[in-house]
């Protein structure tokens, strides 16, 4: 399985390659021509939206989605493919899927810490801001913790630090490629 991890100049990247590698997956550069793309999150939704535009990934992943090929965001990946995010004053997001990203207001802030995904398993987060979309297809103490639309499906934890359930995840978004 080649795997592409849009690179934006901040984020996950290291963690979220080495959990692919250990899952076998063979790590390549273009965005549009791997079997998986993945947008990683973590940091600023401006400096990541313009990361990507930079490097042309909002073209290629915009292109993968109109051609039903897959697209997996996690946490700040999973917000940038909104529509749109509160956050930076409001950005535009890449609208592969409907809704937009807001700021927590209840709870801690920053939510950070493990917590149960609808009874699935105890995942890893860290986020300020949470989808509000109606494509959600699971939470988190109220949070939206996955959705799903067309070929993208992303999750606001982070399977790259949930351990054995997180590594679990990505085999099954490998093994789902060929059901898109």
């Amino acid at each position: 399985m080649r795997v592409a991890i849009c690179e934006y100049g901040a984020g996950n990247i290291r963690s979220v390659q080495i959990a692919f590698k250990r899952l076998g997956a063979e790590l390549v550069d273009s965005v549009y021509d791997a079997d998986l793309a993945v947008l990683p999150g973590v940091g600023s939704a401006r400096s990541a939206m313009d990361g990507l535009h930079t490097r042309g990934h909002d073209i290629a992943l915009r292109a993968r989605f109109v051609a039903n090929r897959p697209i997996l965001g996690i946490c700040l990946g999973l917000q940038l493919a909104l529509e749109e995010t509160e956050e930076d004053g409001g950005v535009t997001g890449l609208g592969l899927l409907p809704g937009r990203a807001v700021r927590l207001q209840e709870g801690r802030v920053p939510r950070m810490g493990w917590a149960d995904v609808d009874g699935r398993g105890v995942f890893y987060f860290a986020h300020s801001y949470a989808a509000e979309t109606p494509c959600a297809t699971a939470w988190s103490e109220g949070v939206v913790a996955e959705a799903r639309f067309g070929s993208f499906f992303g999750c606001q934890f982070h399977p790259e630090k949930s351990g054995e359930l997180g590594a679990h995840y990505l085999e099954e978004a490998l093994a789902s490629l060929s059901l898109v």
